[in-house]
């Protein structure tokens, strides 16, 4: 019977690739489209590896000691001050808006009636933002955080702005995970006497925590290549920005001045290179926290 049942599994195999092309013969166009998805498949990975070496070939050789010197100035280039304040820019922002989005989510998933007009209000709200391109965010905190508040251009007024542009994605992304929950959880959390703000801190935001942290990823993937909003907004200045209110630029700003200037394009593709492994690490890390967290909630 053991020897049966190992021969099986391979005549099995045959049988149903078999089956599939049986199935195409008599389903020509079932076959169309799975040539057509392998293409559009094949073609999008070609695109995404020919822009990633084109990007590291021109960029790779031109990373450089001096390319990170604390300072920057005419000869150096460095893009230290600009690494350093894409740093501080992200904390800022996701500070700001991550609270404030996951927070709104709740309020959405949990708390309020199904078919209230608030909540049809605010999720038409958030669908418009979305879409918004970002040179209007960068208007809008150049009017209001630059010139109404006079805070100039400053970090703060360039974090305040990101966070409004990345704060529906947020809240979209919070409010889909917090709904794929299953409603046996919230049931069971209140038959063992739980009332519902322990519920949600407690059973639901843990078994949503992948999904919030893919809508934080892209969030971050946003700030990170973000320009023009910041143009406007946080300056140009090339320094680490000593204060909340003073002025300067992230990688992506650096990148974009280097290659408008024309006297340092392989300077602005090796900032590009950095930018890219910055991208990757912090994808890399957000994915190892939420498979950490993953696996500590199913012990």
């Amino acid at each position: 019977m053991r020897k049966q049942k190992q021969l099986a599994t391979p005549i099995y195999g045959k049988q149903s690739f078999l089956e599939k092309l049986i199935s195409y013969k008599k389903k020509p166009g079932s076959l169309i489209m799975a040539i057509l998805v392998m293409l559009a498949t094949a073609f999008t990975l070609f695109i995404i590896l020919y822009i990633l070496g084109y990007i590291l070939a021109k960029g790779i050789p031109y990373i450089t000691p001096s390319l990170f010197s604390w300072e920057y100035n005419s000869e150096n280039v460095s893009l230290m001050p600009a690494l350093i304040t894409t740093i501080e820019m992200t904390v800022l922002s996701l500070v700001i808006a991550v609270p404030l989005g996951i927070f709104t989510a709740i309020y959405l998933v949990e708390y309020a009636k199904s078919g209230n007009r608030l909540v049809k209000l605010i999720r038409l709200t958030t669908e418009t933002l979305s879409g918004i391109p970002s040179i209007i965010y960068g208007l809008f905190g150049m009017l209001f955080f630059v010139t109404y508040l006079k805070w100039k251009y400053s970090l703060l007024a360039g974090g305040l702005t990101l966070s409004i542009m990345i704060l529906p994605l947020i809240m979209r992304t919070t409010e889909e995970a917090l709904l794929a929950v299953p409603a046996s959880y919230r049931e069971a959390s209140f038959g063992l006497g739980a009332g519902r703000l322990r519920t949600v801190f407690r059973v639901v935001l843990p078994s949503a925590i992948p999904g919030i942290l893919a809508g934080v990823i892209l969030a971050i993937g946003r700030i990170v290549g973000e320009t023009a909003a910041l143009i406007y907004t946080a300056g140009t200045v090339a320094q680490v920005p000593p204060t909340l209110l003073s002025s300067g630029r992230t990688l992506a700003v650096h990148m974009y001045l280097l290659s408008s200037e024309g006297l340092n394009t392989n300077q602005a593709y090796a900032t590009a290179v950095v930018l890219l492994i910055l991208v990757v690490l912090i994808n890399g890390l957000s994915s190892l926290v939420s498979r950490k967290l993953s696996k500590g909630k199913q012990v």
